[in-house]
């Protein structure tokens, strides 16, 4: 098992610090997130002065997050899309990362499922082509709001795209706030089809109410009503023995300081997990 810091947990705070902290806390890797690390270069910061830091604290990037979007149809957004995988995949060849995040999000939202999967699947392929000139591989993270929002419809994205460099992440809150994916699922899948977990909390929105992501995720891990037992036992079935990321959504939290959050993040994540 690794363990590893996911970059929205530290949401505010900046990419060198993010290493240190991860270090001193105790992890064994971090998940970067991008617009962090992007945020980093643009100040001028080199990928060999990140990649310096990260080898004086021995503390290895497992993941990027990552590339948004990536049901993209009209060209230009087509485009965009692909010179940011270029982009994300020359950063993470240069700091050994091996797995970027790649999302979907609501672009082909009212379109029947066979055409979403079609469309989206041939953006995949197009996608992992490029990250396997780079060797790099992807994880997809179905998102509870958008078309595509469980394992199962992943599955045939990947089925689909017929690239052996995609295979998914394990979002606890996104697979129990999609509706359509249980424990049970998860248990089912073969360990080489994971990439990555993501570890987090929240809580149920009262049926029928409009809920905004930062609103019920803003709770520690443990302090929710996911039955996070049940996930980390489902994805123990499986023999999967990757990274595992600590996720944290919350603006209270985010406002704490940066090293106690990390901690307390990864306490309570052992605490389920070991």
């Amino acid at each position: 098992m690794i363990v590893a810091i996911h970059g929205l947990t530290t949401v505010y705070c900046n990419m060198m610090t993010d290493i240190r902290i991860a270090k001193e806390t105790g992890y064994d890797a971090m998940e970067v997130y991008a617009p962090k690390l992007l945020r980093c270069l643009d100040a001028r910061y080199t990928l060999a002065e990140i990649k310096q830091a990260l080898d004086g604290s021995s503390m290895p990037v497992v993941c990027l997050n990552g590339i948004k979007d990536i049901e993209r149809i009209d060209p230009k957004g087509r485009d965009a899309m692909l010179a940011e995988t270029e982009r994300q995949c020359s950063i993470a060849k240069a700091l050994d990362c091996p797995t970027i995040q790649i999302m979907p999000f609501c672009s082909l939202e009212g379109k029947p499922w066979k055409e979403i999967r079609k469309l989206t699947a041939a953006n995949i392929a197009m996608i992992a082509d490029i990250g396997k000139r780079h060797g790099v591989r992807f994880q997809i993270e179905p998102i509870a709001w958008s078309p595509i929002r469980s394992l199962s419809q992943s599955l045939e994205l990947i089925d689909e795209a017929g690239r052996n460099n995609v295979a998914m992440v394990i979002d606890f809150w996104h697979l129990v706030m999609g509706g359509q994916t249980t424990p049970g699922d998860v248990a089912k899948l073969d360990p080489s089809m994971i990439y990555g977990v993501h570890f987090g909390d929240g809580i149920m929105p009262a049926k029928g109410v409009k809920w905004v992501e930062e609103d019920i995720r803003c709770v520690l891990p443990g302090e929710g009503e996911l039955p996070l037992e049940d996930w980390v036992a489902a994805v123990k079935a499986t023999g999967f023995d990757g990274v595992w990321s600590t996720e944290l959504i919350s603006p209270k939290h985010w406002e704490w300081d940066h090293w106690q959050i990390a901690h307390e993040c990864r306490q309570r994540m052992l605490r389920y997990t070991t």
